[in-house]
C-alpha cells in the first residue's frame, strides 16, 4: 500500500546537529586517543619512561571510551527530547498516530 505524498506531510523538522556540549565531550575523546597514539614518541624522545606510559596508556584508554560513550548518550538524549518536543507541538510525522510513515 502506498501512500500519496500529501499524505504523511512533515510540517517540524528536527534538528540532526549535535549540541555543543556533545561536540565537546567528543573532541577530548578523540584529544585523548591522540594523547595514547603519541606515547611510543614520548618514550622514544625521553620524556616518558615505559612504566609512566603504561600508566598513562591505561588511564587515556578508559578517558577515551567514558567520554565517548558520555558524548554519544548526551547526543542520544538530546534527539529524544527533540523528538519529544515536535510530538508534542503537534508535528505531523511518524509520531503522529494518523500517520503512516
Amino acid at each position: 500500500m502506498t501512500l500519496p505524498e500529501t499524505a504523511c506531510p512533515r510540517t517540524v523538522s528536527i534538528d540532526s546537529s549535535a549540541p555543543r556540549r556533545t561536540k565537546i565531550a567528543a573532541s577530548l575523546a578523540l584529544l585523548a586517543c591522540v594523547g595514547c597514539c603519541a606515547l611510543p614518541y614520548l618514550i622514544v624522545a625521553g620524556l616518558l619512561t615505559g612504566a609512566g606510559a603504561a600508566v598513562l596508556q591505561q588511564t587515556l584508554t578508559a578517558v577515551a571510551i567514558g567520554l565517548g560513550v558520555l558524548a554519544l548518550g548526551m547526543w542520544w538524549m538530546y534527539r529524544r527530547r527533540a523528538a519529544k518536543r515536535a510530538a508534542a507541538a503537534g508535528a505531523n510525522g511518524c509520531a503522529d498516530p494518523t500517520c503512516a510513515c
